[in-house]
């Protein structure tokens, strides 16, 4: 068995390439969870639900030109890396562990994050964001701060 690829896969250049992840697109739809692998040898093997849902996750992805990375959720990540999938410098998510807002692990001289945690921890903050963003609106409406008229009219 292979290890994990722990860094992210760029979608393919290659025209060529981009029309096998169409034509793969095209048939994981039309077969929802009914979807095998075929060896070389002519060896068949059903997809589970879970991976046929990954795949197209993987596939969609690609076809938009975004990079992925697939890493298992128990993974554990230096801070550096950790603060490279936030955003933000590694002193930043050092305060962020110190202060609290991420658990972490630190069985000898270096943290350890889990991958789970760190996602936990982005999704929070992002719901922090969006919750935020909706106050200021409603607090903007309410004080009749929009303009009825664009910039030109009248």
């Amino acid at each position: 068995m292979t290890t994990m690829v722990d860094r992210p896969v760029l979608p393919p250049s290659d025209p060529a390439e981009r029309v096998e992840l169409d034509e793969l697109a095209t048939l994981l739809t039309a077969s929802p969870g009914g979807a095998a692998l075929v060896a070389p040898d002519g060896t068949s093997v059903h997809l589970p639900p879970a991976v046929h849902e990954v795949l197209t996750q993987v596939i969609t992805a690609m076809r938009a030109g975004r990079a992925i990375t697939v890493a298992p959720l128990a993974q554990r990540l230096t801070t550096q890396e950790a603060a490279d999938l936030l955003g933000v410098s590694r002193p930043t998510l050092v305060k962020l562990l110190e202060d609290g807002k991420i658990p972490f692990e630190q069985p000898g001289r270096h943290r350890r994050i889990r991958l789970d945690d760190l996602l936990a921890y982005r999704d929070r903050r992002r719901q922090e964001r969006g919750n935020a963003l909706d106050e200021l609106v409603r607090q903007t409406e309410t004080l009749d701060l929009y303009d009825d008229e664009t910039p030109g009219d009248g």
